[in-house]
């Protein structure tokens, strides 16, 4: 039986196949982690748009179903202060949109929440102790890093440079995922804020493999075989699969979403901050063409995205995507129609099979 050339991440793990589920938040949940769970790859749940009772619930959930290793995600960003000026010039410059739409412009604008990881988040992870634990923007303080690692869980982190990839090892990383420019969603990106700097998937995993002594996660890019059997050739222990799982059923996306992947070609997605305030990679829509991908004037994470919910609340149910995140990275033209837990398999096998020639 051919087995996996590196296997560091599988023992680590304790898991089959060196598949990760990226945690996308708002897109997977209890559903698609079962699946994943039970082709054998790493499960994932995205915590940070979620309460701490949904939290539960999903674990409980996913419980229920598997037995296997559970990876909990949570954002390590910090709370902005308020800036009442900036957000009004923000929403000023979306006016027109709700003149178009109805939508209410001297109503209080919305609030866009993502939570980052603080005190009840921690005392929930020692309560649920998954065996993974994964972070986004960084690491949480050291004393909140401690509690975690000392319920037995692995801890890893993205980083979207040989540096971030450093700190992360001298932090405590258990394993680093190398999170190329290719990739859909937010930018793991937290020491510093230059995109023109950041590096691609084929690029940045050699590098960082090289420079560090934990094992590596590939990530960005990647929605078939011939990725995953790439990444291993690069350094990589395993990959971390993002936007592939996007076109399963398990995926909790929308009508406008779920068209624009099937419509998305490759060249279709940028780097925007304007639905967030950080920057993430999503597929090009009406607002992004209209006010540029990157705006200056778009509030700090995550306060940007309030003033776009009144808008989106009244076109998406007209099957508009034109004011909401849609999410995806440059491989979203390697469409398909799989289920889960078939598409974990399938890449496994058919990248071991490149790997090995068997």
């Amino acid at each position: 039986m051919s087995t996996w050339p590196d296997r560091r991440i599988l023992d680590l793990f304790n898991i089959a196949l060196p598949i990760l589920q990226s945690p996308m938040a708002g897109a997977s949940g209890s559903a698609m982690a079962i699946a994943v769970a039970k082709a054998g790859g790493l499960a994932s749940l995205p915590c940070a748009m979620l309460s701490l009772e949904q939290i539960r619930a999903e674990v409980a959930l996913i419980r229920q179903q598997s037995k296997a290793p559970l990876n909990l995600n949570f954002f390590c960003h910090q709370t902005p202060a308020a800036d009442p000026e900036r957000e009004a010039r923000w929403k000023q410059s979306l006016e027109h949109y709700y003149l178009e739409l109805g939508a209410d412009f001297d109503a209080p604008t919305p609030v866009s929440v993502r939570a980052p990881f603080d005190e009840a988040n921690c005392a929930l992870v020692e309560e649920l102790k998954p065996e993974v634990v994964s972070f986004h923007f960084g690491l949480p303080a050291q004393g909140l890093l401690d509690r975690v690692k000392a319920t037995g869980a692995k801890v890893i982190s993205s980083a979207t440079t040989v540096q971030e990839a450093v700190w992360l090892e001298q932090h405590g990383c258990d394993a680093i995922i190398a999170m190329g420019y290719e990739a859909g969603g937010h930018r793991g990106i937290f020491l510093g804020e230059s995109l023109d700097t950041q590096i691609g998937t084929l690029a940045l995993v050699p590098q960082i493999a090289d420079a560090v002594r934990v094992p590596v996660i590939a990530a960005g890019g990647i929605g078939d075989a011939r990725g995953v059997a790439a990444a291993f050739v690069l350094g990589a222990s395993a990959v971390q699969i993002g936007t592939a799982y996007l076109f399963c059923a398990e995926a909790n996306v929308s009508a406008p979403h779920h068209q624009a992947l099937r419509s998305a070609q490759a060249s279709d997605t940028a780097l925007t901050n304007l639905f967030t305030g950080r920057p993430a990679r999503g597929i090009v829509n009406r607002v992004m063409r209209e006010q540029g991908p990157i705006s200056a004037i778009a509030p700090a994470f995550p306060l940007a995205g309030g003033a776009l919910l009144p808008l989106r609340a009244k076109a998406e149910p007209q099957g508009n995507g034109d004011f909401m995140n849609l999410w995806a990275g440059q491989a979203v033209g390697l469409k398909h129609e799989l289920a889960a837990e078939e598409l974990t398999r399938q890449l496994a096998a058919q990248a071991l099979a490149k790997l090995t020639g068997k």
